[in-house]
């Protein structure tokens, strides 16, 4: 069995009785307390998400389109963007070379 007290780890070996002994005299303190653990983090936006943020704002404005300088683009906004360029975007995407073969390196030498 494992558990911590004071911010240091312990490890005990102990038989059903015992180790249902420990749970039954620690289990007012477990039913108060709260799990340790990391929050989860929210994923961080790329530079690629940031300059999409920025091309679909100067696209909406082009088109007349109200939005503020800041926070989430509507949804409906974003279709309307994806609709409008996605031509270009095909043409631009058949522009783009290939990138070069590389042939891997042996593992060891």
């Amino acid at each position: 069995m494992q558990f911590g007290l004071g911010g240091r780890e312990y490890e005990i070996d102990l038989s059903r009785k015992n180790a249902s002994r420990l749970r039954q005299q620690l289990a007012p303190f477990i039913e108060h307390a709260r799990r340790e653990g990391r929050t989860p983090r929210r994923p961080r936006r790329t530079a690629a998400s940031r300059q999409r943020s920025r091309d679909i704002r100067a696209w909406a404005i082009d088109q007349g389109i109200e939005l503020s300088d800041r926070g989430r683009i509507p949804a409906s906004v974003v279709e309307q963007y994806q609709a409008a360029t996605r031509g270009k975007q095909l043409a631009a995407d058949s522009r783009r070379r290939p990138r070069a073969h590389r042939p891997r390196r042996p593992r060891f030498a």
